[in-house]
Protein backbone atom coordinates (compact mmCIF):
# COMPACT_ATOMS: atom_id res chain seq x y z
CA UNK A 1 0.00 0.00 0.00
CA UNK A 2 1.59 3.43 -0.76
CA UNK A 3 1.67 6.17 1.76
CA UNK A 4 -0.05 8.28 0.32
CA UNK A 5 -3.33 5.71 0.27
CA UNK A 6 -2.25 4.59 3.89
CA UNK A 7 -2.61 7.94 5.53
CA UNK A 8 -6.56 7.91 4.04
CA UNK A 9 -7.05 4.73 5.78
CA UNK A 10 -9.27 4.39 8.78
CA UNK A 11 -9.09 1.46 11.19
CA UNK A 12 -12.32 0.25 11.74
CA UNK A 13 -13.22 -3.06 14.26
CA UNK A 14 -16.24 -4.89 13.32
CA UNK A 15 -17.90 -7.54 15.57
CA UNK A 16 -21.03 -8.58 13.83
CA UNK A 17 -22.33 -9.05 10.87
CA UNK A 18 -19.51 -7.82 8.62
CA UNK A 19 -16.91 -10.47 10.52
CA UNK A 20 -15.33 -13.03 7.98
CA UNK A 21 -18.45 -15.98 7.67
CA UNK A 22 -20.99 -13.81 8.35
CA UNK A 23 -23.95 -12.36 6.52
CA UNK A 24 -22.61 -8.66 5.93
CA UNK A 25 -19.07 -9.55 5.15
CA UNK A 26 -19.08 -9.13 1.04
CA UNK A 27 -19.30 -5.17 2.39
CA UNK A 28 -15.66 -5.48 3.13
CA UNK A 29 -14.85 -7.71 0.21
CA UNK A 30 -16.86 -6.22 -2.73
CA UNK A 31 -14.37 -3.80 -4.45
CA UNK A 32 -16.88 -1.40 -5.63
CA UNK A 33 -17.13 -0.44 -1.97
CA UNK A 34 -13.86 0.25 -1.57
CA UNK A 35 -10.61 -0.92 0.03
CA UNK A 36 -10.46 -3.03 2.70
CA UNK A 37 -7.54 -4.62 4.48
CA UNK A 38 -7.82 -7.30 7.60
CA UNK A 39 -5.55 -6.44 10.08
CA UNK A 40 -6.27 -8.70 12.93
CA UNK A 41 -8.50 -10.39 15.39
CA UNK A 42 -9.19 -8.33 18.62
CA UNK A 43 -11.37 -7.10 21.62
CA UNK A 44 -12.17 -4.18 22.77
CA UNK A 45 -10.53 -2.90 26.32
CA UNK A 46 -13.58 -1.44 27.98
CA UNK A 47 -16.47 -3.91 28.48
CA UNK A 48 -19.49 -3.42 26.76
CA UNK A 49 -22.96 -5.02 25.91
CA UNK A 50 -23.52 -7.12 23.13
CA UNK A 51 -27.19 -8.20 22.48
CA UNK A 52 -29.08 -9.78 19.62
CA UNK A 53 -31.79 -6.70 19.85
CA UNK A 54 -34.01 -8.30 17.25
CA UNK A 55 -36.01 -11.27 15.80
CA UNK A 56 -33.66 -10.90 12.93
CA UNK A 57 -30.52 -11.49 14.50
CA UNK A 58 -28.63 -8.04 14.67
CA UNK A 59 -26.22 -7.57 16.76
CA UNK A 60 -26.31 -4.42 18.39
CA UNK A 61 -23.48 -2.79 20.57
CA UNK A 62 -24.71 -0.42 23.71
CA UNK A 63 -23.12 2.62 24.89
CA UNK A 64 -22.77 1.46 28.37
CA UNK A 65 -18.72 1.23 28.99
CA UNK A 66 -17.69 -1.67 31.92
CA UNK A 67 -20.97 -3.84 31.51
CA UNK A 68 -20.89 -7.04 29.94
CA UNK A 69 -17.66 -8.32 28.20
CA UNK A 70 -14.48 -6.94 25.98
CA UNK A 71 -16.67 -7.95 22.99
CA UNK A 72 -14.36 -10.11 19.98
CA UNK A 73 -14.23 -8.57 16.24
CA UNK A 74 -11.73 -8.00 13.65
CA UNK A 75 -9.71 -5.10 12.85
CA UNK A 76 -9.48 -4.11 8.83
CA UNK A 77 -8.13 -0.87 7.61
CA UNK A 78 -10.64 1.08 5.07
CA UNK A 79 -10.38 3.89 2.57
CA UNK A 80 -12.84 7.10 2.85
CA UNK A 81 -15.12 5.03 0.07
CA UNK A 82 -15.54 2.04 2.11
CA UNK A 83 -15.91 3.78 5.27
CA UNK A 84 -18.74 5.69 3.31
CA UNK A 85 -20.43 2.31 2.68
CA UNK A 86 -20.10 0.96 6.06
CA UNK A 87 -21.89 3.90 7.54
CA UNK A 88 -24.36 3.42 4.75
CA UNK A 89 -25.17 -0.37 6.09
CA UNK A 90 -25.25 0.83 9.51
CA UNK A 91 -27.11 3.51 8.62
CA UNK A 92 -24.96 6.10 10.48
CA UNK A 93 -25.83 8.75 12.34
CA UNK A 94 -29.67 7.86 12.47
CA UNK A 95 -29.07 4.33 14.03
CA UNK A 96 -26.14 3.74 14.62
CA UNK A 97 -22.87 5.87 15.63
CA UNK A 98 -19.67 5.10 15.79
CA UNK A 99 -16.73 6.47 17.87
CA UNK A 100 -13.16 5.38 18.52
CA UNK A 101 -11.81 2.69 20.70
CA UNK A 102 -8.63 0.71 22.08
CA UNK A 103 -8.98 -2.70 20.41
CA UNK A 104 -6.25 -5.42 21.79
CA UNK A 105 -5.33 -8.22 19.32
CA UNK A 106 -3.92 -11.30 20.41
CA UNK A 107 -0.77 -10.48 20.00
CA UNK A 108 -1.21 -7.98 22.51
CA UNK A 109 -1.32 -4.58 20.21
CA UNK A 110 -3.72 -1.92 21.08
CA UNK A 111 -5.36 0.43 17.60
CA UNK A 112 -7.54 2.96 17.87
CA UNK A 113 -10.70 1.87 16.02
CA UNK A 114 -14.06 2.80 15.02
CA UNK A 115 -16.75 0.92 16.02
CA UNK A 116 -20.28 1.04 15.88
CA UNK A 117 -22.70 1.50 18.48
CA UNK A 118 -26.03 2.24 19.33
CA UNK A 119 -26.04 5.39 22.16
CA UNK A 120 -29.95 5.42 22.83
CA UNK A 121 -31.65 2.57 23.37
CA UNK A 122 -35.01 0.67 25.37
CA UNK A 123 -33.23 -0.29 28.79
CA UNK A 124 -34.60 -3.52 28.84
CA UNK A 125 -31.69 -4.55 25.67
CA UNK A 126 -29.98 -4.72 29.07
CA UNK A 127 -31.94 -7.89 30.18
CA UNK A 128 -30.93 -10.12 27.08
CA UNK A 129 -28.38 -12.49 27.38
CA UNK A 130 -24.58 -10.17 27.05
CA UNK A 131 -22.57 -11.38 24.59
CA UNK A 132 -18.76 -11.38 23.82
CA UNK A 133 -19.15 -12.95 20.49
CA UNK A 134 -21.41 -12.70 17.61
CA UNK A 135 -22.33 -15.79 15.01
CA UNK A 136 -25.10 -16.72 12.89
CA UNK A 137 -26.92 -19.45 13.57
CA UNK A 138 -29.99 -21.44 11.63
CA UNK A 139 -31.94 -21.70 15.05
CA UNK A 140 -31.65 -17.57 14.43
CA UNK A 141 -30.74 -16.64 10.97
CA UNK A 142 -29.88 -13.19 10.45
CA UNK A 143 -32.43 -11.28 7.57
CA UNK A 144 -31.06 -8.65 5.21
CA UNK A 145 -32.66 -5.32 5.30
CA UNK A 146 -34.69 -6.44 2.30
CA UNK A 147 -36.20 -9.25 4.03
CA UNK A 148 -37.37 -7.11 6.24
CA UNK A 149 -40.93 -4.82 6.54
CA UNK A 150 -39.68 -2.15 4.32
CA UNK A 151 -42.61 -0.09 5.99
CA UNK A 152 -41.07 -0.51 9.29
CA UNK A 153 -38.23 2.40 9.93
CA UNK A 154 -34.82 0.64 11.29
CA UNK A 155 -35.68 2.09 14.56
CA UNK A 156 -38.84 0.08 15.02
CA UNK A 157 -36.24 -2.94 15.71
CA UNK A 158 -35.26 -1.49 18.77
CA UNK A 159 -38.91 -1.86 20.00
CA UNK A 160 -38.55 -5.83 19.99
Amino acid sequence: MSASLSHQLKRVFVYGTLKRNEPNHHWLTNKENGVSRFVAKGSTLIKFPLVIGTRYNIPFLLNKPGVGHHIEGEIYDVDELMFSKLDELEEYPNYYDREQQTIVTEQNNQFQCWLYLIRKYPERLLEKPLLSSYHNTEEQAYSERSVRDPSLPAKADLNY
